[in-house]
C-alpha cells in the first residue's frame, strides 16, 4: 500500500484525552500565555463521554488550576457529609470506626461527583481562554522527527475496512505536531504504552498494578437517599479470592454511584470480578438501600494502583505522560483525579517555561521533579506501602500493617521502606489446574445483570466495517495456552463480554472477539495471562456514551 500523505498542523501543544489531566494542563497554559496554541484531542464522542471515576473528589487540584471555580459554576454540588468504611460478611457486617484511620483518609473536604460533568466543565473552562478542543479524533499514531523524538501525533484517521485497507470512505486523518506533546490517555493508553516501551521509560521500576473498577448509577427511593454519604467496604464477596472492595456514593437526585473494584493480580483464573460486583449486591445492606430503585447506567475501567513504586519515567524527547498515564492514585484513598489535575499543571508549566526560552522536543525534566518533589510525590509516598502490603499479606494483617505505616509516614518515618510489588498482574494469574471453578448464582434482573444487558447501559457503539481495534499477537494462544491451561480467564474478566470461546460440534473451540461491546477498561491488555492481546484506539467517537460517570 502507498504510504499515506496527510496534511500537518503546527501546535504549541497537543494534548491527547481530555481528562482531568490534559485539560488542566490546556487551562494552565493558556493561563500562563493566552498566545500559546494549544490543542486537545479527545477519543470520545464528547468529552467526558468516556470518562468513568468513582468519584469523591479532592478538590486540592481545581484549588490550585481555578481558584475561584465554585464562582464559576464548577458541578461540585455534593460536599461529603458523612464517612463510613464497613468489613461485609455475607449477612453482616461490622462498621469500623474512623478514628483510628490516619488523617488522610479523611473525606472532610471532598465532593461527591461526576467526573465526566467535571471534564465537560473543565472543556468549557479551556475553550473560553482559546484552547482548541476536538472530541471524536482518536490518536492513532505517534509521529516521530528525526532524532527520534516525539514530534506529534496522527488524529481523525476514520473509514479503514475491516481489514485495514482503506475504505470508499477513508479519511487518512491530520499529523498534529508540537513543540511538546502531553499523553493524558488515562490507565494503559495505547500511545503511552509505545512511548514507555520504546524510550525504556519503566527501567528500573516496580511493574505498574491494576484494579478492574465497574459502576452503576442507580436511582433509589428518596426515604433511602443520603446526600453526601460515602460508603466503602471491604471482604465479603472477594474473601481470600482476591483483593478489592466498594464503594456507594449518594449524589443528587436521589441516585447512587454503586461500585466494585476487583485487584487484577487475582491468581484463580475461574474468578470472575463481574459477576463478583453482581453478587455483593444482594448483600443484605446493599440490597435493602437498591430495592425499590432501577440502575440508569453501567460502565467500567481499570485503575492504577502500582503508586510510587511503579511511576515510569514521564519524560523523554519532546513527550511528557501526565496523570494516570503514569499511575498517580492514592489506592487507600481511592483517589486520583486531584493528582492528575496537579500533573497536567506541572507540565505546562514546564513546557511553558521551556518555550520561553526557545526550546522544544527536549525532555522537561522540570515536569518530573516537580511530580516526584511536589504535593504529588508527598501523597504517594505516604502509601506507597498498602498495595504491597495487601498483595502478599491479604486483607487484616494489610489494614492493620498498613494504617501503621501510613500513620508512621505522615511524619516522615517508615518501617517497611517500600515495599515491591513482585509479578505483573498476567503473570500472576495461575494455571486453571491449581484451582476449583467458582459457582456464582445467575442474575436475577432486578439487583443483578447478565453482562450483556449491563453493557447496553453503557451506550456503547462502534462501526462494525472498520478493523477490529482489539488485535491478537498470535491468532492460536486465546485455544492453545489461554484455554488449555487457564481455563480461557478473557470470558471473564471481561467486564463487557467481548470475549467468548465458542463449541461447535466435532470442532476445536473458536475464539471470537465481540469488539462492539468493548468499553475500552482495558483490562485485557493487562490481565491476559500470556499477554497476547494488544489493545488499541478504534476510529474516533466510538466507544462508550457515560452521561454522568
Amino acid at each position: 500500500m502507498a504510504e499515506i500523505e496527510r496534511e500537518a498542523m503546527e501546535y504549541d501543544v497537543v494534548i491527547v484525552g481530555a481528562g482531568p489531566a490534559g485539560l488542566s494542563a490546556a487551562i494552565r497554559l493558556k493561563q500562563l500565555d493566552a498566545d500559546l496554541n494549544v490543542v486537545v484531542l479527545e477519543k470520545g464522542s464528547e468529552v467526558g463521554a468516556h470518562i468513568l471515576s468513582g468519584a469523591v473528589l479532592d478538590p486540592c487540584g481545581l484549588d490550585a488550576l481555578i481558584p475561584d471555580w465554585k464562582e464559576r459554576g464548577a458541578p461540585l454540588n455534593v460536599p461529603v457529609r458523612k464517612d463510613n468504611f464497613y468489613l461485609l460478611g455475607e449477612a453482616g457486617k461490622f462498621r469500623v470506626p474512623n478514628w483510628p484511620m490516619p488523617p488522610l483518609m479523611s473525606n472532610h473536604g471532598a465532593y461527591v461527583v461526576s467526573m465526566g460533568n467535571v471534564c465537560r466543565w473543565m472543556a468549557e473552562q479551556a475553550e473560553e481562554l482559546g484552547v482548541e478542543v476536538f472530541p471524536g479524533m482518536a490518536c492513532s499514531e505517534i509521529v516521530y522527527g528525526d532524532g527520534g523524538e516525539v514530534k506529534g501525533v496522527v488524529a481523525g484517521e476514520f473509514g479503514k475496512n475491516a481489514d485495514g485497507t482503506p475504505g470508499p470512505n477513508y479519511e487518512p486523518g491530520m499529523e498534529l505536531h508540537g513543540k511538546y506533546v502531553f499523553l493524558g490517555e488515562g490507565v494503559r493508553g495505547s500511545l503511552s504504552k509505545q512511548v514507555i516501551a520504546k524510550y525504556d521509560l519503566a527501567e528500573g521500576k516496580e511493574p505498574q498494578k491494576y484494579g478492574l473498577g465497574m459502576k452503576e448509577i442507580w436511582e433509589v427511593d428518596p426515604d433511602k437517599h443520603r446526600e453526601g454519604t460515602v460508603t466503602h467496604t471491604m471482604g465479603w464477596p472477594l474473601g481470600g479470592n482476591a483483593g478489592g472492595g466498594s464503594f456507594i456514593y449518594h449524589i443528587e437526585n436521589n441516585q447512587v454511584y454503586v461500585g466494585f473494584v476487583v485487584h487484577l493480580n487475582y491468581k484463580n483464573p475461574y474468578l470472575y470480578p463481574y459477576m463478583e460486583f453482581q453478587r455483593f449486591k444482594h448483600h443484605p445492606m446493599v440490597a435493602d438501600l437498591l430495592k425499590g430503585g432501577k440502575r440508569v447506567a453501567y460502565g467500567a475501567r481499570a485503575i492504577s494502583e502500582g503508586g510510587w513504586q511503579s511511576m515510569p519515567k514521564m519524560v523523554a524527547p519532546g513527550v511528557a505522560l501526565l496523570g494516570c498515564s503514569v499511575g498517580m492514585v492514592n489506592v487507600p484513598r481511592i483517589k486520583g483525579n486531584h493528582n492528575a489535575m496537579l500533573s497536567g499543571k506541572a507540565a505546562a508549566e514546564a513546557a511553558h517555561a521551556a518555550i520561553a526560552e526557545g526550546r522544544s522536543a527536549d525532555e522537561l525534566t522540570a515536569y518530573e521533579a516537580d511530580v516526584r518533589d511536589g504535593p504529588i510525590g508527598a501523597d504517594l509516598r505516604k502509601v506507597r506501602n498498602v498495595k504491597p502490603m495487601w498483595s502478599k499479606w491479604g486483607l487484616m494483617p494489610s489494614l492493620a500493617l498498613g494504617g501503621l505505616d501510613m500513620w508512621t509516614n505522615a511524619i516522615g518515618l517508615s518501617l517497611f521502606g517500600t515495599m515491591k510489588h513482585g509479578k505483573t498482574d498476567a503473570a500472576a494469574t495461575e494455571l486453571a489446574s491449581k484451582h476449583k471453578r467458582i459457582d456464582y448464582p445467575k442474575p436475577d434482573g432486578t439487583l443483578s445483570f447478565d453482562r450483556l444487558t449491563n453493557v447496553a447501559f453503557s451506550f456503547t457503539n462502534h462501526d462494525e466495517n472498520q478493523p477490529a481495534h482489539l488485535t491478537l499477537k498470535d491468532p492460536d494462544v486465546p485455544v492453545k495456552v489461554g484455554l488449555a491451561q487457564y481455563a480461557g480467564p478473557s470470558a471473564r474478566y471481561c467486564p463487557a463480554g467481548v470475549y467468548e470461546f465458542v463449541e461447535e460440534d466435532g470442532k476445536e473451540p473458536r475464539f471470537v472477539i465481540n469488539f462492539q461491546n468493548c468499553v475500552h477498561c482495558k483490562t485485557c491488555d493487562i490481565k491476559d495471562p500470556p499477554q497476547n492481546i494488544v489493545w488499541t484506539t478504534p476510529q474516533g467517537g466510538d466507544g462508550p456514551n457515560y452521561p454522568n460517570m
